[in-house]
């Protein structure tokens, strides 16, 4: 069955660079806001030079991270290590401010949103416990029996609860907004009769597909698929009859294809499919194997069978053309020249 491993991942990588670029901005803004406070409240002369060494440590560290290109691709483990880092900054920060009397102590909302948003409950709940130890950490001056009294417990939840809300309601919210997103995104390029992609969706990833065989010169195949007299089915048999041939073909060419081929709608009775890494002999028999797979499966219709057959015109990257435009347009050529031949076989393009 067909996947849509390279469509998510580019989308992932998209979202990523989104979050990562946010994710830059609210390091730089928690920057700004500790360097304001150290400039207008005026700490004492021995609590500055921590948190001026403080603020250069961790400005080195969003540059190094950051900016040296240190890793090739966004993940949301480096957006993890960086929350994890911020979570650091502010408890140093926090520890010569006041500790949890600080003006500062809300900055752990920046880390709790940039979590909720970007990693997940799982992730969200870790950085909580990590900001809930940090708070005993930075109320560990108190003598032990009143650690351990009612009163300091119940203060000391009174002010996690507000975070612990802020968290539950952004990841909520994050996750409604993601699936809509991605609900949004699968109806936009997906065809609604048989489940695959549309042309918007096949044109969006058979760009990146064929840029990168074109960047390591690899053959890259395409299939343009007809059903064979369509229109004679929806005459003698109605419009359903017909819908359900198409769902029916789709799923045989999707039986015949590896899960980094890509199978889409061209419209109509028309099917495309990208072969990638994929010469003109291998896509002449992946071919061959779709036009047996639907002779040998026919549709069953109100008491009917229906018997059909496809016509398949191949094209091949770099023999037949160097644009995928091209490329489409020669198989698509293809295609008509094995109707003219009498339907059910497959014609490679030959100029």
């Amino acid at each position: 069955m067909q996947t849509k491993p390279v469509e998510v991942l580019s989308i992932e990588q998209e979202e990523l660079r989104g979050i990562t670029r946010t994710v830059g901005e609210i390091e730089w803004l928690l920057l700004i806001l500790v360097l304001l406070y150290q400039v207008f409240e005026g700490p004492l002369a021995a609590d500055q030079a921590a948190i001026s060494a403080g603020l250069f440590f961790y400005a080195a560290f969003v540059l190094g991270f950051r900016y040296t290109n240190f890793y090739k691709s966004e993940s949301r483990w480096k957006i993890a290590i960086e929350t994890f880092v911020m979570v650091l900054f502010i408890t140093w920060v926090l520890w010569y401010t006041g500790k949890l009397a600080s003006p500062l102590v809300n900055a752990y909302l920046l880390v709790i949103i940039t979590s909720a948003l970007a990693l997940g409950k799982l992730t969200t709940m870790f950085e909580m416990a990590l900001i809930s130890a940090c708070f005993v950490l930075l109320g560990g001056n108190s003598p032990s029996g009143e650690v351990l009294t009612l009163a300091y417990i119940g203060g000391m939840i009174a002010q996690l609860a507000p975070m612990l809300l802020v968290a539950y309601i952004t990841t909520m919210f994050s996750a409604d907004i993601r699936f809509g997103l991605n609900r949004a995104r699968l109806l936009s390029e997906t065809d609604d009769l048989t489940g695959i992609y549309n042309m918007r969706g096949f044109a969006i990833i058979a760009d990146r597909l064929f840029n990168q065989a074109v960047r390591y010169n690899r053959a890259t195949s395409v299939l343009m698929i007809d059903v064979d007299k369509l229109k004679s089915v929806n005459d003698l048999n109605g419009h359903e009859a017909g819908n359900q041939l198409l769902k029916l073909v789709a799923k045989c060419i999707e039986t015949e294809l590896r899960h980094t081929d890509v199978l889409a709608r061209y419209g109509g009775d028309e099917f495309v499919a990208l072969l990638p890494e994929a010469p003109s002999g291998m896509a002449l028999e992946v071919a061959q194997r779709i036009i047996k797979a639907v002779a040998d499966t026919p549709l069953e219709f109100e008491g009917a069978r229906i018997d059909t057959s496809v016509s398949i015109g191949l094209a091949t990257y770099p023999d037949d053309g160097r644009s995928i435009d091209t490329i489409q347009g020669r198989a698509d050529r293809a295609m008509y020249m094995a109707k003219d031949q009498g339907r059910n076989r497959v014609v490679k393009f030959s100029a």
